[in-house]
């Protein structure tokens, strides 16, 4: 059986303290913004401004989860957890997805009652306190930036943030319209836009995360073209039994059986197998690969097969 993978482990291990310490600093930052925006929004009666609290709340139990999530997966792999805690940054982005939307419903029913009642609500406040949130909220987004382009777990963070500086703005355009037109029923319209906003970029990590959990084939990788692409190596007959995950955002795994022609040597078979590699990698971003290799065995050569 041949088994195939690379790895860089001081460069990621760089790059997870940094992503450790930006973490640590965004959490200290948010909690600061929430409990002056519930004593903002308190004082102010803004609706919208408790709102914002209460998704910056969110953001940063999501963002300790995210922090807590990155010091698991630097762990070792041992003989009890032989992946070691790659799946940890996964589980804790669709934890922090899942309360996005749950804090978005939540948000729509408060808007909801209050619209029917409009409060009368002190706008300074709220406009001071909706530009401390934008500045600071628009400082973690810069300072997360990057990771979030190659890791889950960072988007999710990054998305909680993102999506309270975008909050943020409303509730200032808001405490603006309030404290010159006193359109006080803008506190509640804003609301639920921030709601929907929550909604929509909750479920595509939501999705995203929950695919990688149940072991799904990345979308982007077509069992069909590899099924072509390594028959196209003289000495295979056939390849099936394919199973094809994603454990983390760095790793793909495939493992499969191969048909062979011949009963070939084990020093054939390496060879062969150099190829699969080869292909796997460089066409389709597969760098943990798996074969059993196979000669006139009558098993089902379906290319899934149902276990």
């Amino acid at each position: 059986m041949g088994h195939s993978h690379s790895h860089n482990h001081s460069h990621s291990h760089d790059h997870r303290d940094l992503k450790g310490k930006k973490l640590l600093f965004t959490i200290v930052l948010n909690i600061i913004i929430t409990i002056t925006q519930v004593i903002g929004g308190l004082i102010s009666g803004s609706l919208s401004l408790l709102s914002d609290a209460l998704h910056n709340f969110s953001d940063v139990v999501s963002l300790i989860i995210s922090y807590i999530a990155d010091l698991f997966a630097k762990k070792d792999a041992s003989f009890k957890r032989t992946f070691g805690y790659k799946r940890a940054e996964i589980i804790a982005a669709f934890v922090n997805s899942a309360t996005l939307i749950i804090v978005a419903f939540y948000l729509v029913y408060e808007a909801i009652v209050r619209f029917f009642n409009p409060q009368e609500i002190e706008s300074g406040l709220v406009i001071w306190l909706a530009l401390l949130a934008i500045f600071a909220n628009g400082f973690s987004v810069l300072l997360l930036k990057s990771e979030a382009k190659e890791n889950m777990n960072m988007r999710s963070a990054y998305l909680h943030l993102f999506t309270d500086m975008a909050a943020s703005v409303a509730v200032f355009v808001g405490g603006l319209l309030m404290k010159y037109f006193q359109w006080f029923w803008v506190d509640s319209l804003l609301t639920i836009l921030i709601a929907v906003y929550l909604l929509y970029m909750g479920y595509d990590l939501l999705k995203a995360s929950f695919k990688v959990l149940m072991l799904f084939t990345p979308e982007d990788i077509n069992l069909e073209k590899i099924n072509k692409s390594i028959l196209q190596i003289p000495e295979i007959k056939n390849l099936h039994h394919i199973h094809i995950w994603q454990l983390n955002e760095d790793e793909v795994h495939m493992e499969a059986h191969v048909d062979f022609y011949k009963n070939i040597t084990l020093t054939e078979f390496e060879k062969a197998l150099t190829k699969i590699e080869e292909i796997l990698f460089n066409d389709f971003g597969i760098n943990h690969i798996n074969i059993q290799p196979e000669f006139q065995k009558c098993d089902s050569k379906d290319i899934v097969v149902q276990d």
